[in-house]
């Protein structure tokens, strides 16, 4: 399928598929306003971290990124829309693995371990339409090194923000990349925008993409002043009161980190989150990063979260810039024109 709205950059050239050994693809459905985006992470796989902070997260199989966990690696990371029912979906990254004898291996057997996260986006296009197994295959044929395709593409093709007084006000966001390199040290990131709060530029504090002030209208608000007294004086009666946004994040680097040092860089790269989303972490979110380590290079984990923050940030600011309009509801580019 093509993918409608999609960008290859934004601002910079920089991308997860910087850091070597990682591959990523995307299935769009166009017409559905859903998608996928699978993270390849090579024959041997990559070792795993993760920190969840949303409380309304929806993930399948997260349990080998636990330090504890006994499996050491995984070797796929599958992002969806359609919320829980996208789960079902990464077998197909699973079956397109095991026919080329990647994952765990167990005696005579090989089981791929792929861990999934997903995001509501029911609520944009057609509300039936959710990625299939399918799908996440055609993705997985897709992934390549080349520079990540951004915008309305794989996962984030029905991303939206700024969902305080529900979908007549929000707007349109997307999937962003970006890396950041230092010597021989790489730490890209890659980002699904689909957050309940505000995308704003941390360099300016500017609104990227979020509340408007009316059904149809072209100025931003900003969520934190209204939920804090400000803004609007007459706030609609309905506001959302179910789980409906996520954001999804990767962190990728060729630093050699343990599971435990993965976590943490994970971890870290939330600052990027508080600093580019407003409000952030909400009951309505499903907020969670992942960190996949694959590589040789020796330095402290602490320089990696710290990398892995510039990367995320520059990554959601992407997400917001390289978004198209769709539905009605307008993206940045449309009320920056």
């Amino acid at each position: 399928m093509l993918a409608y709205g999609a960008m290859a950059t934004t601002r910079g050239t920089g991308s997860l598929t910087d850091v070597p050994g990682f591959r990523v693809g995307h299935a769009t459905d166009a017409r559905g306003l859903t998608g996928c985006t699978v993270v390849l992470c090579g024959n041997d796989g990559a070792v795993p971290g993760i920190d969840v902070r949303g409380l309304a997260t929806g993930l399948r199989d997260p349990g080998p990124c636990d330090p504890g966990h006994l499996v050491p690696a995984i070797h796929a990371l599958f992002l969806s829309g359609g919320s829980a029912y996208g789960l079902d979906a990464a077998a197909g990254v699973m079956s397109y693995l095991e026919e080329r004898r990647v994952g765990f291996r167990l005696r005579r057997a090989v089981v791929p371990i792929v861990p999934a996260a997903i995001l509501f986006d029911l609520s944009v296009g057609d509300r039936r339409a959710r990625p299939t197994p399918s799908m996440a295959r055609r993705a997985c044929l897709n992934a390549s090194r080349r520079p990540v395709l951004q915008g309305n593409v794989g996962a984030g093709t029905g991303a939206t923000v700024g969902k305080l007084h529900g979908m007549e006000r929000a707007m349109k966001a997307g999937l962003g990349s970006a890396s950041v390199r230092r010597g021989r040290l790489v730490v890209g990131a890659l980002v699904v925008v689909n957050a309940w709060g505000d995308v704003i530029d941390p360099a300016c504090g500017r609104i990227l993409a979020g509340l408007r002030n009316a059904r149809h209208g072209t100025r931003r608000i900003g969520m934190a002043g209204v939920l804090s007294g400000g803004g609007l004086s007459r706030a609609p009666r309905r506001q959302v009161s179910v789980p409906s946004s996520t954001t999804l994040g990767v962190v990728a680097t060729n630093a050699r980190l343990t599971k435990i040092e993965a976590a943490a860089v994970a971890r870290l790269a939330q600052v990027a989150y508080a600093r580019c989303i407003s409000p952030v972490g909400t009951r309505y979110d499903g907020d969670v990063i992942f960190c996949l380590s694959r590589g040789s290079v020796r330095v402290d984990s602490l320089r990696v979260g710290m990398l892995a923050i510039e990367a995320m940030q520059e990554a959601i600011v992407r997400a917001a810039l390289a978004a198209r309009g769709v539905c009605g509801l307008p993206a940045a580019r449309d009320l920056d024109a």
